[in-house]
Formats: C-alpha cells, sequence, structure tokens
C-alpha cells in the first residue's frame, strides 16, 4: 500500500503566487510520471478573493510557460487542511502568522516558507500584487518547487505501519535522525514517536519521489 504526499500552497488571496506555485508543482510531478503520489492545491488566509480565477497577469505567465490554471477558483485555508495535508507552504511570513491563526498551531511542524526549499532560508516570495514583477515571482517559484520535489525525493516520506503490543506507532519527519539500525533485515530509523495525519509512517530516503510501503519490525522504547 502507497500513500499520497499532500501539499498546500498559500498566499494571501489565493489568486497569484499560491496558485502559480500549485500548478508549477503539478507540471513538475507530472513531467516525472508522479501525479499518482501527490496530491497538490492552494488556498488563500484571507477571504478578499474568495471565488476568483487566478489573476490574469499570473494566469499569462503561467500559459507562456505552456502551463494551464483553468477552474481554479480561490478559496480560505481552513483548520482541517492542517490535518488534510502533509506540508503547508508559504509565500511569506505574513502567510504564516495567517496560517498560523487559522490552524491554531503548527504542532507538527508542516508550516513552512517556500524558498527555504530553495536554500534561501527565510526569504520570502514577493507578492505581484503590489509588485507587478511576476517574472520574478516565477523565478522564485519555480526555484522553490524543484527545491521542494528534490527534497521529497531526496529525503522524502516513505511510509509503514507498525503496531506493539496494540499500541499504534508514528512518527515525524522533522525528527527523524541519520542513525539506524537493522531489525530483522529491515533498514529501521531511531526517532521519537509523534503522531502524524492519522498514519502511521517513518521518514527517510527514497527514489524518484515515490512513496513506498516498508514491513518493518520495530521495537518500542
Amino acid at each position: 500500500m502507497t500513500y499520497t504526499i499532500r501539499i498546500l500552497f498559500v498566499c494571501h488571496g489565493n489568486i497569484c503566487r499560491s496558485p502559480m506555485a500549485e500548478f508549477v508543482m503539478k507540471d513538475l510531478v507530472r513531467r516525472r510520471n508522479l501525479e499518482n503520489r501527490y496530491e497538490i492545491a492552494s488556498a488563500a488566509t484571507s477571504r478578499e478573493e474568495l471565488g476568483n480565477p487566478v489573476y490574469p497577469p499570473a494566469r499569462r505567465k503561467l500559459a507562456e510557460k505552456g502551463i494551464a490554471c483553468a477552474g481554479h477558483r480561490a478559496r480560505q485555508m481552513t483548520k482541517d487542511d492542517y490535518d488534510d495535508y502533509d506540508l503547508i507552504v508559504c509565500m511569506d511570513r505574513n502567510n504564516i502568522r495567517n496560517a498560523l491563526r487559522i490552524t491554531g498551531g503548527d504542532s507538527q511542524q508542516k508550516i513552512v516558507l517556500l524558498l527555504d526549499y530553495a536554500d534561501r532560508a527565510g526569504e520570502e516570495v514577493a507578492d505581484p500584487w503590489y509588485t507587478g514583477d511576476f517574472d520574478a515571482t516565477w523565478d522564485d517559484i519555480v526555484s522553490g518547487c524543484e527545491g521542494l520535489l528534490k527534497h521529497f525525493c531526496r529525503s522524502g516520506p516513505f511510509f509503514m505501519e507498525a503496531t506493539k503490543n496494540n499500541k499504534t506507532l508514528s512518527f515525524n519527519p522533522k525528527q527523524t535522525s541519520k542513525k539506524s539500525k537493522n531489525i530483522d533485515q529491515t533498514f529501521v530509523f531511531e526517532t521519537h514517536v509523534n503522531i502524524f495525519r492519522g498514519h502511521h509512517r517513518l521518514w527517510g530516503v527514497f527514489e524518484a519521489g515515490i512513496p513506498v510501503e516498508f514491513l518493518v519490525a520495530y521495537e518500542a522504547a
């Protein structure tokens, strides 16, 4: 059994940056034949643009690169999105603050900045609604999305289920250690127990961005 990696891109209005990131990421995944392994969407932290399509200059920039965005309608992020998605990727720190207000916190360390994945920790994707520079926004989003996909391909999630004396175990991806041990010829990462999206998962290295299920023998501490 395999699981889908669920990514939600977030910006203020969900008509420029976050839908651009959504459709860029979908295109990257499609070109690697991984569409059935990823669920990708976007949302706003505000209600200002609810129901509106992608902003025309953003739509033109996507079309210029051969990427369609038909059918998109802006929606606001909800508290349930925190449980429904594995990663909530924001464009700037204001988005993070507003996302935290909606979710009530980030106990599972899911809320991140896109450009953190482009080796530009702490930097923000400027809002082209104000700058008018959709070329710069495009470059930032492509760089971040490519880095995000590389992150999953290099160290992203593979999934497993483990039970010990009818007690379910799950694992926090942010706390996975590089240390490991071999149990019954199974590679098991040492990590601490934490609830993560209702599944029992162990994160580690895998190939081609494809989540793979492993049968493991895990001895609870």
